[in-house]
């Protein structure tokens, strides 16, 4: 995951022309973390998600056998790497409420919508198997840009 300005993201980026949603998660986890997976890797969608801010986020779940060791993050892209254990979401899913404040806390950030809010559909739905909808979890301000 990459951090900009504060906040913390997943790899991802706009669609180019002609891309679709999956081309573009591919071409953003090379660009961003030298990883490179195949249309083969990948497992799924979640549900969109729209931001305050005017964009459609589409999450594409990717599955690889990569080591951590392997990822390579482009020092134009991001600004610090946190990879997050399964136990470590599971216990911030399992602790947050999907209120007014919503927030994942994790052990080194606190994670606010989207990217919060995407993690949090991860965990319910891939990691745990529980349906879970997440297009009205609350986006800070700051997040609006």
């Amino acid at each position: 995951m990459s951090r900009h300005a504060g906040q913390m993201a997943l790899p991802g980026g706009r669609v180019h022309e002609g891309e679709s949603a999956e081309e573009c998660a591919i071409r953003e986890l090379h660009e961003e973390l030298g990883l490179g997976v195949s249309h083969d890797d990948i497992v799924g969608l979640l549900d969109d998600f729209d931001t305050r801010s005017g964009f459609t986020i589409t999450p594409v779940v990717i599955w690889t056998h990569e080591e951590t060791a392997a990822l390579q993050p482009s020092k134009f892209e991001v600004a610090e790497l946190y990879v997050i254990a399964i136990p470590e979401l599971r216990a911030a899913v399992s602790s947050a409420k999907p209120d007014q404040a919503f927030s994942l806390r994790l052990e080194r950030v606190e994670v606010f919508a989207p990217t919060a809010a995407i993690l949090y559909q991860f965990s319910e739905v891939a990691l745990d198997g529980r349906p879970a909808r997440v297009t009205g979890f609350y986006q800070p301000p700051f997040t609006h840009r």
